[in-house]
């Protein structure tokens, strides 16, 4: 696979203070790249080198700026990883985050073009697939190959921003627009909490998938790197489930009906990562399992 990048690139991540964020952003730094993380807050994990620009994504002429120099602090930006959004449904009424995230991804989208960034990655979501799964899935393991199915206004402005890529891409043949469907995002903060088998019920909203925030920062970093060009979305999650409960056992209880396209051996997952991995070499490294022997638990 060849790259499209060089340790020297000058990479924008915008929403960079969040959690998926501050793992790309420590991750694209200490591969070499040269960061600047556009966010209303400065990180609270902030990394050596990293440049921070306060910047209203609503508006399209700070976008604009901040994709092409910001005074004496940067000249260019040569790819950019947008991840910066209200990240769930329930958080402000319906209206407003659709209007916010779609809004903000039209803009980097747009700005991305005008400044001739070629090389663009962002936050899509596994909501795409259904989630919540209170309709059963076409099938198991999940993937990218059926229609997009929202069902909030999260999901829904997530359909529109892949909708925006395709014709962003159409316009603009050497474009690259990958959209990363991350699943529930997880680091070792979080993991005191697993497993859920005592009430696997909550975590069926998701077929009780994760993805580790350091492997989310794989996959942007792979997508940065492909060679790939236009549109294209993949699903980005953990290798195995929240569960100690066998997958297998999990869909005989939960989705009786619903096809299985394998065998769902052990705890592997219900969200189908093959598409990143064959296109872009994804494969996910970090699990909760073995969580306490790193805390020293």
């Amino acid at each position: 696979m060849s790259s499209t990048t060089s340790p020297a690139t000058r990479v924008v991540v915008t929403g960079g203070s969040g959690k998926l964020g501050r793992a790309v952003v420590r991750d694209l730094a200490e591969h070499g790249y040269e960061v600047v993380l556009l966010d209303r807050v400065p990180s609270p994990d902030p990394v050596d080198g990293v440049t921070f620009v306060k910047v209203d994504l609503s508006d399209y002429g700070q976008v604009i700026q901040a994709l092409t120099s910001v005074d004496d602090r940067y000249d260019h930006i040569d790819a950019v990883v947008h991840l910066a959004a209200i990240p769930a449904p329930g958080i402000i009424p319906n209206a407003a985050l659709f209007t916010n995230n779609v809004t903000a991804s039209y803009n980097v989208f747009a700005a991305a073009r005008a400044a001739h960034i070629r090389n663009v990655v962002w936050a899509s979501s596994e909501t795409l697939l259904g989630i919540p799964f209170d309709i059963d899935p076409p099938y198991i393991p999940v993937d990218e190959n059926y229609p997009v199915r929202p069902e909030s206004s999260y999901s829904l402005g997530k359909a529109v921003e892949e909708e925006m890529a395709r014709h962003f891409t159409r316009w603009d043949r050497q474009l690259k627009l990958i959209g990363l469907r991350f699943s529930n995002v997880m680091d070792d903060s979080d993991y005191e909490a697993f497993p859920f088998d005592e009430t696997p019920e909550p975590r069926s909203f998701n077929l009780w998938s994760y993805i580790d925030s350091r492997d989310g920062a794989q996959a942007v970093r792979r997508a940065l790197e492909s060679d790939l060009v236009g549109f294209e979305a993949f699903v980005i999650a953990a290798s195995d489930t929240v569960m100690n409960t066998p997958t297998a056992v999990l869909a005989d209880r939960f989705l009786p009906d619903v096809e299985r396209r394998s065998s769902l051996e052990d705890n592997t997952p219900m969200l189908s990562s093959d598409k990143a991995r064959d296109l872009l070499g994804f494969v996910p490294e970090y699990s909760w399992r073995g969580w306490g022997d790193r805390v020293g638990h």
